[in-house]
C-alpha cells in the first residue's frame, strides 16, 4: 500500500482556549494515524508553542517543515477559531497541492458563558482567505475527529491526494505510432504540458524490439521473468520460443520504464509487433500494469492516465483492467461486456476459474497462429467496480465515472474479460456518446467514485458520473 503524506496545521487563535486547542490535535492525530495509508505530518511542541500554529513566524516553520518531508497535500483545521493568515501563508507556499480544510464542533461552553473554541466561525474566515487568493481546497467539514465521518473524509481526501500528485507531472511513455484508424486514441500533448506538467516520452518500437532480441536467452532478468510467467499462469499451450519473446520484451519495457521513470505507458500492441517480432505483448501488458507500471492498448495515452488515476485512487493496491465496451448482455439491458483481448492483470482472475495463455484471437486471421502466441484468458474476479474515461476536446479535460458490478457469469469468450451491471446502462452509454467518451476505459475492483471526483475536482477536470 502507498503511503500518501498529508501536512497537519492546526491553527490556534489567541484568546480562545489553548488547553481545548492541544486537547483536539492530538485527537485529530491519533485518530488520523490509525487511517491505513496516511503518514500525519505536524509541528511538534518542540516546533511550535504547543504544537499547535498561532502566527506568521509558526507558518513558516512549518512551512520548512513539510518541504522537507516533501508531503503530498495539506490538512488545515481550526482547533480553534484559527489565525486565518497563518493558514493562508502556509497554503500559498503549497499552491497547486492537494489542499483540504476542516473545522472542529464546539466543546462544552465554560462557566461565566465563555465561548473555548469558535472553529465554527474561524473556519469561515480561513476560508474566505483562501478563496480571495484563488486557492482550490476541498472542505471536508465540522467534526469531532472520532466521528466516522471525519475518519471517512480524511481518507478520501488522502485517495484524492495520492490521485493528484502522481497525475501531476506523470511521465507516459509512448511505444511506437497510434493505429492510423484509431482516431479515438489522439492525445494533445502540448494540454498535457500546460495543464499538468505532464511529459509524453516517444520511443520506437523497433527500438524496442531489437533490444528484446539482442537479449541472450540465459540473461538472468531474462529467465527470471520467465520464471515467473510460468508461476503465474499455464503456459502448456504456448511454444517455449515464444514464451522467451514476451520474457525479453517484458525486461526491455521494465528497464524502459525505470530508466526514463515512466508512471505507464501505451504500447502500439498490433501487427507491428506480431509481424516483425513473432508474438502478442497482451500478457507482458498485463503483467507490467500488476506490478504498478500502467499499460494501455493501442498507444492510449488518455487511458494510461485514466488507468494512473484508479490505481492511485487503491492507493496502489489493486491494478485496473484497461477494457473496452464491447457488447450489451443478450438478456439483461443492463449489463455490458467489459473485455480486451487478453491484457488484464493476472492477479484479476476469478476464484477456481481457468486462466491460460494462448494466441490471439484476433490477430491470427493476419499473421498466422504461431506468430500471436500471448493473450492471457480469463474471467475475472465479480464484485464491485468502478469504471472511468479521461478524455480532452478543445482543451477541456473530463473523466466519466461510474459504478458497477462485476458478475459470476460463465460465457464463452476469449480473451479477459467479465459481465459488468450498472444501475441504467441506457443512460450511461447516453452519456458515453453526448459527451465523447470513446470506446476503451478502465475498470478496478472497488468503490473508488467519491476520491476520483474530488481528485478531479482539485486537478481541474470536469466530471461526468453517471
Amino acid at each position: 500500500m502507498r503511503t500518501v503524506k498529508l501536512g497537519f496545521v492546526p491553527l490556534h487563535r489567541y484568546p480562545f482556549d489553548e488547553k481545548w486547542g492541544v486537547e483536539i490535535r492530538r485527537r485529530v492525530v491519533e485518530s488520523v494515524s490509525r487511517i491505513p495509508g496516511i503518514q500525519l505530518v505536524y509541528p511538534s511542541e518542540d516546533l511550535t508553542k504547543m504544537g499547535l500554529v498561532w502566527d506568521d513566524e509558526d507558518a513558516e516553520k512549518v512551512i520548512e517543515l513539510f518541504r522537507r518531508e516533501k508531503v503530498d497535500g495539506l490538512l488545515i483545521g481550526t482547533m480553534t477559531f484559527g489565525d486565518e493568515l497563518a493558514g493562508v501563508r502556509v497554503a500559498e507556499e503549497f499552491r497547486g497541492y492537494p489542499i483540504a480544510v476542516f473545522g472542529t464542533k464546539e466543546p462544552e461552553i465554560l462557566p461565566g458563558g465563555f465561548r473555548r473554541s469558535d472553529s465554527f466561525c474561524g473556519t469561515l474566515s480561513l476560508a474566505s482567505g483562501l478563496y480571495r487568493r484563488m486557492i482550490p481546497f476541498i472542505f471536508l467539514g465540522l467534526f469531532f475527529p472520532e466521528e466516522d465521518g471525519f475518519k471517512k473524509r480524511v481518507e478520501t481526501f488522502a485517495r484524492a491526494a495520492a490521485i493528484a500528485s502522481r497525475f501531476m507531472g506523470a511521465r507516459i511513455g509512448l511505444v511506437g505510432p497510434r493505429p492510423e484508424r484509431f482516431e479515438t486514441v489522439t492525445f494533445n500533448e502540448a494540454e498535457m504540458v500546460r495543464r499538468f506538467k505532464q511529459r509524453v516520452i516517444h520511443e520506437s518500437l523497433f527500438g524496442v524490439i531489437e533490444e528484446a532480441r539482442a537479449l541472450k536467452d540465459d540473461d538472468p532478468e531474462v529467465k527470471n521473468v520467465l520464471e515467473d510467467m510460468r508461476r503465474m499462469i499455464n503456459v502448456s499451450q504456448v511454444p517455449h520460443e515464444a514464451l522467451l519473446k514476451m520474457a525479453k520484451l517484458e525486461v526491455v519495457l521494465r528497464r524502459l520504464a525505470k530508466d526514463r521513470r515512466l508512471s505507464g505507458m501505451g504500447i502500439r500492441c498490433w501487427t507491428e509487433i506480431q509481424r516483425y517480432y513473432g508474438i502478442s505483448p497482451c500478457f507482458v501488458m498485463g503483467r507490467l500494469t500488476q506490478s504498478g507500471i500502467m499499460s494501455s492498448c493501442e498507444v492510449d495515452i488518455y487511458g494510461a492516465l485514466t488507468m494512473l488515476v484508479q490505481y492511485e485512487a487503491s492507493l496502489e493496491t489493486t491494478p485496473p483492467h484497461f477494457i473496452d465496451w464491447t457488447i450489451q448482455h443478450p438478456k439483461d439491458p443492463n449489463v455490458f461486456l467489459a473485455w480486451h483481448c487478453g491484457n488484464a492483470p493476472p492477479g484479476l482472475v476469478c476464484t477456481g476459474c481457468p486462466a491460460a495463455l494462448r494466441y490471439h484471437s484476433i490477430m491470427y486471421r493476419d499473421v498466422g497462429v504461431e506468430r500471436s502466441y500471448g493473450t492471457a484468458e480469463f474471467r475475472l474476479k465479480p464484485g464491485p467496480v468502478t469504471i472511468c474515461r479521461l478524455v480532452e476536446y478543445r482543451g477541456e479535460f473530463k473523466m466519466l465515472i461510474t459504478r458497477g458490478e462485476a458478475l459470476e457469469e460463465e460465457a464463452d469468450f476469449r480473451g479477459s474479460w467479465v459481465w459488468v451491471k450498472v444501475p441504467d446502462l441506457d443512460r450511461l452509454y447516453r452519456a458515453l456518446i453526448e459527451e465523447g467518451f470513446v470506446h476503451h476505459a478502465s475498470l478496478i475492483h472497488g468503490d473508488y467514485v467519491e476520491p476520483i471526483a474530488e481528485a478531479c475536482k482539485i486537478l481541474g477536470i470536469k466530471t461526468v458520473i453517471v
